[in-house]
C-alpha cells in the first residue's frame, strides 16, 4: 500500500512539475560531475608536462557537456 501511495504522489509531482524544472534536475547533476572533472584537471596541471594535457583534456570535455546539457535544457517538455 505505502509504495502504491508514494508512486501516486510521485507521478503527481511529475505532472505538476515545469518542464523547465525537469530538465534542470537531470542536467544540474551531469553538470557537476563536468566541473569536478574540471578541478581534477587544474589540480593535475601542476604537473607541467602530463598535467597540462589532461587539464585541456578536461576543459574540452566539460565544454562538451555543457553544450550538451544546453540543449537538454532547451527541450520543450
Amino acid at each position: 500500500m505505502k509504495t502504491l501511495v508514494r508512486i501516486s504522489v510521485l507521478a503527481v509531482l511529475v505532472g505538476t512539475l515545469s518542464g523547465c524544472f525537469l530538465t534542470k534536475l537531470v542536467t544540474t547533476p551531469v553538470r557537476l560531475v563536468g566541473s569536478a572533472g574540471t578541478v581534477v584537471g587544474s589540480a593535475l596541471s601542476i604537473l607541467p608536462v602530463v598535467g597540462n594535457p589532461i587539464n585541456d583534456t578536461f576543459r574540452e570535455a566539460n565544454g562538451a557537456i555543457d553544450k550538451v546539457m544546453d540543449g537538454v535544457d532547451d527541450i520543450p517538455i
